[in-house]
C-alpha cells in the first residue's frame, strides 16, 4: 500500500511539473482578456445609436419616395412592353437579314423568341408580322435543307443544320430517312466495276504497263469511298441513334464487292489479278471501319472473302480439269495421221504435261496468296491450305469422273455432253488406251510430285478441324487410279476385241456353210482381220511400252509330243472311211485333248504391247471358236475354215507373245468346225501348204517388214 501511495504521489507531481507552464499561460491570456472588455460595452452602445439614426433617416426617404417608386417600376414594365413589341415588329427585319448573311442560328433564336407571343396574338395584332416572319423561316428551313444534303459542305455544318430544323419542329426523320436514301444510292458508285477489275489486272500483272491511265480509276474509286466514309460520320453526327442503319450500309456495300469478285473469279484469273481486287475491298474496309468501327467490318468481310476464296480455289480447279480433257479430246482417228503424227502419243504427252505442270502451275499460283502480307489473307492462311489440299483431294477424284465418262463406262450428264459430241456417240477405242496409261502416270508420277509440293508450301492448315481427317490423302488418290488403270485397260481389251468379235460374226453368220464352195484361197476376213491387228498394234506401239517376257513357244513345253499326237490322230482320221470317220471322230478328239499339256490362256493383262495385243488376240480366237458351234458346215466350209486358220498361224506368232496359247486356241477352232461339219474331210497337206505360201507372199508383199 505505501509502495503504490508512493508511485501515485510521484505521479502527480510529475503531472503538475509538465503542465505548469500551460497554467502559467492560461493565466495571462486570461488576465489580457478582462482588460481588452472593459471598454466594449461603452462601443456597443455608441453603435446602437448610430444604427438607430440611420433607420430613421431610411424611412424618411422611403416615405418620400414611395410614390415615385411605383411610378418608375410602371414606366420600367412599359419600356420593357414596348420593346417586345418593337422586336416583334422588326422580327421580319431581322430575319431577311440573317438570310442575307447566312446567321441562321440568330434566325432561329430570334423566331423561336418570339413565338410565345405569335401563339398568343398571332391571330389579331401580330397577323402580319406572323406571317411575314413564317415566309422568312420557310426559307430559312429550305436552306438548312439544302445544307443538310450538301456534300460540299462540312460534317459541323450540316449537323448545326440538323440541330436548327430540330429547334424549328421540322420533322427531321423525313430527313434521317431521305439522307439514308441518298446514301444508298451512292453504294451504286462505290460498287467494283469489271473494268476496274481488269485495271487491277494489268496492273498487277505488269506494273509496267499502263502505270498512269490504270491507276486513276483505282484512285478515283478510293476517293469516292472515303468521300462515303466521310458521309457515314457525318451521319452518326447528325442522327446518333443511325448506327443499326449504318451498319447495315456498310456490310452491303462489303456484301456487293465480294459478289462482284465471286462473279470474277469464275473466270480463268490468275492469283495476282484476285489480289489486286482483294486489296481495294481490305483498303475500303478499313476507311469505313474507322468512322464505323461497331460495325465490325474486317470480321464480317473475313466470311464474305472464304466464300470467294474457296469459290476462286475451286475455279482453278475446274479450269485445270478442262485443259486435261482438251488435251484427252485432240486424239484423231485418222489412220493417215495416225501413221505420220502419232496423235495417241501427242495426247498422252500433252495430258501428262496438263496434269503434272498444270497442277504445279496452280500450286504456285496458291503460293502467291499464302506469300502475301494483306491482313485478310493472313487471317485466312490456314483455311486457304485446307481448301488447296481439299482441291486437289476433289480434282482427282472429278479427274476419274471424267475418265469414265471420256470413256463410256458413264453415262454423260447435261453439263458433260460437250465431251464426247466432238467424237460422236462412239468413244475412241485410242483414247481409252491412252486414260490407262495416263492413269499409271497420275499413281507413280503425279500424285508423288504433288504430295512434296504440298508438304513443302502448303503445311499445317486446322481450319476445317482435326476431327474431319486429313484433307488431301495421297494413298486413297492412288488407289484410284490404279483401280481405273486396269480398268481402263481391260475397257480397251473389251472394245477392241467386241469390233473384232463383231467381223467375225458376220463372217459366220452371212454365208450358207452348209453349200459352201471349194476354197480357192484365204478368205478376206483373215485380212481384215489382221488389218485390225495391226491397227491394235499401232496404238499400243504408240502408249504401252514393250515387254521384257520371252515368247511362250509350243516347243518350249512337253505340250509337243501331245501337239504331234493330234496331228497323227488327225492324220489318221482322214484316211479313214467317211463312216467310220463319223463314229470315231467325237472320241478321238477328246483322246488328244487327255493328251495336250493345260495351257493357261487368259491371265492378266499388263502394262505392255504384247500383253495387250495377246489377250485381244486370245478373246478373238476365242469367240472365234464359238462361232464355229453354232453353224453347221460340209466338206468345202471345213476346208475353208482350215486354210484360213492354218493361215494365221505365222502372222499371228510374230505379234503375239504366247505361242502356246495361240496354237491351242486355233487348233480349238478347228476342232470345233470339225465337230460341226458333216463331212469332215481336210484339205490335203500340199494344197493346204501351196495355198497357204501363196497368201503368205502376198501378205508380205502387202506388209513389209520394218526394221
Amino acid at each position: 500500500m505505501a509502495a503504490e501511495i508512493k508511485n501515485i504521489d510521484t505521479d502527480l507531481q510529475m503531472l503538475v511539473y509538465e503542465n505548469y507552464n500551460k497554467f502559467i499561460s492560461a493565466t495571462d491570456a486570461i488576465k489580457r482578456m478582462k482588460s481588452n472588455i472593459v471598454g466594449m460595452e461603452t462601443n456597443m452602445d455608441h453603435l446602437l445609436d448610430k444604427i438607430m439614426s440611420v433607420q430613421s433617416k431610411s424611412d424618411g426617404v422611403n416615405t418620400s419616395l414611395f410614390e415615385k417608386r411605383e411610378h418608375i417600376e410602371k414606366l420600367h414594365r412599359t419600356r420593357n412592353l414596348l420593346r417586345k413589341v418593337q422586336f416583334i415588329y422588326d422580327l421580319p427585319v431581322r430575319l431577311e437579314k440573317c438570310i442575307k448573311s447566312e446567321a441562321y442560328a440568330d434566325a432561329v433564336k430570334f423566331y423561336t423568341g418570339a413565338m410565345p407571343i405569335f401563339k398568343a396574338y398571332g391571330d389579331s395584332s401580330f397577323q402580319d408580322c406572323k406571317q411575314a416572319s413564317e415566309e422568312a423561316i420557310a426559307i430559312i428551313v429550305k436552306n438548312l435543307q439544302g445544307k443538310l444534303f450538301s456534300d460540299s459542305e462540312s460534317i459541323q455544318a450540316r449537323a448545326e443544320a440538323a440541330v436548327l430544323l430540330k429547334q424549328l419542329d421540322f420533322p427531321v426523320d423525313s430527313l434521317q430517312a431521305k439522307l439514308l436514301e441518298k446514301l444508298k444510292e451512292s453504294l451504286g458508285d462505290l460498287q467494283l466495276k469489271p473494268d476496274e477489275i481488269e485495271n487491277v489486272s494489268v496492273e498487277s500483272n505488269d506494273p509496267k504497263q499502263g502505270e498512269v491511265s490504270d491507276s486513276i480509276p483505282i484512285a478515283a474509286h478510293e476517293g469516292s469511298v472515303l468521300g462515303f466514309a466521310e458521309a457515314i460520320r457525318a451521319y452518326r453526327v447528325i442522327f446518333p441513334d443511325s448506327e443499326g442503319q449504318l451498319t447495315k450500309l456498310a456490310q452491303d456495300l462489303v456484301v456487293k464487292h465480294f459478289e462482284t469478285t465471286q462473279q470474277y473469279v469464275k473466270g480463268l484469273i490468275s492469283s495476282g489479278s484476285l489480289l489486286g481486287v482483294l486489296r481495294i475491298i481490305w483498303t475500303d474496309v478499313l476507311l469505313m471501319d474507322e468512322v464505323l468501327s461497331e460495325a465490325v467490318l474486317p470480321g464480317f468481310s473475313l466470311e464474305a472473302a472464304q466464300v470467294a476464296l474457296k469459290q476462286y480455289v475451286a475455279s482453278t480447279f475446274s479450269y485445270l480439269l478442262g485443259d486435261i480433257s482438251d488435251a484427252l479430246l485432240r486424239v484423231n482417228v485418222s489412220s493417215k495421221e495416225a501413221a505420220e503424227e502419232l496423235p495417241l502419243q501427242v495426247a498422252l504427252e500433252a495430258s501428262k504435261k496438263a496434269v503434272l505442270q498444270g497442277s504445279m502451275d496452280v500450286l504456285l499460283d496458291f503460293r502467291k496468296l499464302l506469300d502475301d502480307d494483306l491482313g485478310l489473307l493472313v487471317q485466312l492462311r490456314d483455311f486457304i491450305i485446307d481448301w488447296v489440299q481439299e482441291g486437289f483431294q476433289d480434282f482427282f477424284r472429278a479427274l476419274d469422273d471424267r475418265f469414265l465418262l471420256l470413256s463410256g463406262r458413264k453415262s454423260s450428264s447435261s453439263q458433260d455432253q460437250d465431251l464426247t459430241g466432238a467424237h460422236g456417240e462412239k468413244v475412241l477405242a485410242g483414247l481409252v488406251l491412252v486414260l490407262a496409261q495416263l492413269s499409271v502416270f497420275i499413281e507413280q508420277t503425279a500424285v508423288p510430285r504433288i504430295t512434296e509440293e504440298i508438304a513443302a508450301s502448303f503445311s499445317g492448315g486446322g481450319g476445317r478441324g482435326y476431327e474431319n481427317g486429313p484433307a488431301f490423302v495421297p494413298g486413297e488418290i492412288c488407289r484410284i487410279f490404279r483401280s481405273a488403270g486396269e480398268k481402263l485397260l481391260l475397257h480397251y481389251t473389251k472394245m477392241r476385241t467386241q469390233k473384232v468379235s463383231t467381223l467375225l460374226r458376220k463372217r459366220f453368220t452371212t454365208p450358207n456353210w452348209v453349200k459352201h464352195k471349194e476354197p480357192r484361197e484365204v478368205h478376206m476376213f483373215v485380212d481384215l482381220f489382221l488389218q485390225e491387228l495391226k491397227e491394235i498394234g499401232s496404238e499400243v506401239r504408240q502408249i504401252l511400252p514393250q515387254g521384257l517376257s520371252r515368247k511362250h513357244r509350243r516347243s518350249d513345253s512337253n505340250g509337243s509330243t501331245a501337239s504331234s499326237r493330234s496331228n497323227q490322230l488327225r492324220d489318221d482320221k482322214m484316211t479313214r472311211s467317211n463312216t467310220q470317220r463319223a463314229r470315231s471322230q467325237l472320241l478321238e478328239t477328246h483322246l488328244a485333248k487327255l493328251f495336250k499339256q493345260k495351257v493357261e490362256i487368259f491371265t492378266k493383262v499388263e502394262y505392255t504391247q504384247e500383253s495387250v495385243v495377246t489377250t485381244i488376240v486370245k478373246l478373238c480366237l476365242k469367240s472365234l471358236q464359238e462361232f464355229a458351234r453354232l453353224q453347221t458346215f460340209n466338206r468345202s466350209g471345213f476346208q475353208q475354215i482350215q486354210l484360213d486358220i492354218q493361215f494365221l498361224r505365222t502372222p499371228l506368232k510374230e505379234t503375239v507373245e504366247d505361242e502356246a496359247a495361240i496354237d491351242f486356241l486355233l487348233d480349238e477352232v478347228i476342232v470345233a468346225a470339225s465337230e460341226r461339219c458333216l463331212d469332215p474331210i481336210p484339205l490335203e497337206p500340199p494344197i493346204l501348204d501351196r495355198l497357204i505360201q501363196a497368201k503368205l507372199a502376198k501378205w508380205k508383199e502387202q506388209n513389209p517388214v520394218t526394221p
